[in-house]
């Protein structure tokens, strides 16, 4: 009876190791940990906003409409629960998304307006934030990136036959992946007129 049990039990684990079980299992992993880097990174730029707004503050106070965008997005992101679940949530993902390209274009703006104030830009603790803020977001892309081909893989993995049985059985799910907002917009290419230049 024992030798039949053993049996069974191994061509159970040999059938969820053949059909893909155990690469979910990694890939799941694989995504996990590249999540929890894009998080961390995205963490590192909030936790940089409130001491270069006040810095701007201190010498810009009257471009109060920018300063106030960068504050309301950050609170955005902070308002969402970036949990490992949420890469299992399309919407919850979009939502995330949304709020970090909010900050994102918030952020672009305060630099675009600081360019006005000579002394601003002098300051030698702002150019230490600004420097901070350019190397995060280089992180970011790297991060973001590095999440992109952990879920390109588990999704793969996820599609193919015979994986694909494995996962309708254990209800595995492809994962949210980043996008671009604007996909419509960057795929017209942009119109170029020479023949307006004078010679």
């Amino acid at each position: 009876m024992r030798l039949r049990i053993l049996a069974v039990l191994t061509i159970v684990v040999s059938l969820l190791s053949g059909c893909g079980y155990n690469s979910f299992q990694s890939g799941d992993e694989a995504v996990k940990s590249a999540w929890s880097e894009v998080i961390n990174q995205y963490q590192r730029r909030a936790d940089l906003v409130p001491n270069l707004v006040s810095t701007v503050q201190g010498y810009a106070s009257h471009e109060k409409d920018v300063l106030t965008q960068v504050t309301q997005a950050r609170a955005q992101v902070g308002g969402i629960q970036a949990t490992p679940e949420l890469i299992n949530n399309p919407e919850a993902f979009a939502r995330f998304q949304q709020a970090q390209a909010g900050l994102s274009s918030a952020l672009s703006r305060l630099l675009v307006v600081t360019e006005n104030y000579p002394n601003l830009k002098a300051d030698a603790s702002f150019r230490d934030l600004q420097a901070q803020l350019e190397g995060t977001e280089n992180r970011i892309t790297v991060a973001r990136n590095r999440y992109i081909k952990s879920v390109e893989a588990y999704n793969v993995s996820v599609r193919t036959f015979p994986n694909n049985l494995t996962a309708m059985m254990f209800s595995y799910q492809v994962k949210s992946n980043f996008s671009v907002e604007n996909e419509k917009a960057i795929s017209v290419a942009p119109k170029v007129d020479f023949g307006s230049e004078k010679k």
